[in-house]
């Protein structure tokens, strides 16, 4: 993707987390960027356009974030094996990391923000946050979880249970660095949680299944 379509994306996406998507015309992109709208319409067809663009590139930037850190990139269904091999300590590592990306990283802050103010506005967005932040980390922890359990390394309890008692955290300090804006305190609060989640949940340390 060129450098001006990139720039075109950013730059609706900061004022659809600002604004909210309805709110935000292409006229108002356009100004934005300092450029007539025909010259945006020689990028993007229309709004929907950037907006589809705009989850497009996340997703492939959560892709890329995943293979980087050797974690599965699609569902369990179309890539079993890569949750059957997957490590705790792979698990933990990147647990930390996505505190990092959804709060600090321009493009993912921006996109979690735009998300959370229109999913209450249309039935869509609702599914994207949920699919991006509530339920579809859930489901992921749980495929993971299921085969740890069957690896012998988490003791054999409810693969669901488990995945909601270990995303929680993450998912509360993402909220609560909305209002405080610092996350080093945070990053060191979740590390502390996956270290007592494995000594809690772990075969080695909680004896047997």
């Amino acid at each position: 993707m060129d450098d001006t379509k990139v720039k075109i994306l950013m730059t609706a996406l900061k004022l659809f987390a600002r604004d909210g998507y309805e709110a935000v015309s292409v006229r108002d992109i356009a100004q934005e960027l300092g450029i007539t709208k025909g010259a945006l319409y020689r990028h993007y067809k229309n709004k929907r356009d950037i907006f589809d663009n705009i989850v497009e590139r996340m997703i492939q930037i959560d892709a890329e974030r995943a293979e980087e850190h050797r974690m599965p990139v699609e569902k369990y269904d179309k890539m079993s094996d890569s949750y059957k091999n997957t490590a705790w300590e792979d698990i933990e590592k990147y647990t930390v990391e996505q505190l990092k990306f959804w709060t600090e990283d321009g493009f993912a802050s921006l996109f979690r923000r735009m998300l959370t103010l229109e999913q209450y506005r249309n039935e869509e967005s609702a599914q994207l946050y949920s699919q991006c932040i509530v339920e579809g980390p859930v489901a992921y922890t749980e495929a993971l979880f299921s085969e740890l359990i069957k690896k012998g390394v988490l003791k054999d309890e409810n693969p669901k249970q488990l995945a909601v008692e270990y995303y929680s955290p993450l998912f509360l300090l993402i909220s609560m660095f909305d209002k405080k804006g610092e996350n080093e305190e945070y990053v060191e609060l979740l590390r502390n949680h996956t270290k007592r989640f494995i000594q809690n949940h772990g075969v080695k340390f909680g004896g047997e299944k």
